[in-house]
């Protein structure tokens, strides 16, 4: 699965996804530290068909109401236990075939 993580998820989960085989982009890359809106984020990763990663429920979950097709949301809920989150994020979407449209909801245990 191609994910897309936004510019406030944290870096070491990135990586252990990574170490799961999944290809995970950062919204930085070709944006130069740029605060870059969230419409621009879930619309970049769309036409890159990569599910968005976030940290930011609020407004990705309204995003998820108000767009009709995306390649798939993932938020969640912080961790400092940056493994557990991508254990739990590997347990949750790796059992899904297709994250297009979906709203995958990841809390703490």
């Amino acid at each position: 699965k191609s994910l897309f993580a936004d510019e406030n998820f944290p870096f070491p989960t990135v990586i252990a996804l990574r170490a799961f085989g999944y290809e995970v982009l950062l919204t930085e890359a070709g944006k130069g530290e740029q605060a870059v809106p969230d419409e621009e984020v879930l619309s970049l990763a769309t036409s890159l068909q990569r599910a968005v990663l976030t940290l930011n429920r609020k407004d990705f979950i309204q995003l998820h109401q108000s767009t009709a097709v995306h390649a798939g949301i993932i938020v969640c809920t912080f961790d400092a236990d940056f493994q557990a989150l991508a254990n739990r994020i590997h347990i949750a979407i790796n059992v899904i075939t297709s994250l297009g449209n979906q709203l995958i909801r990841i809390t703490r245990e």
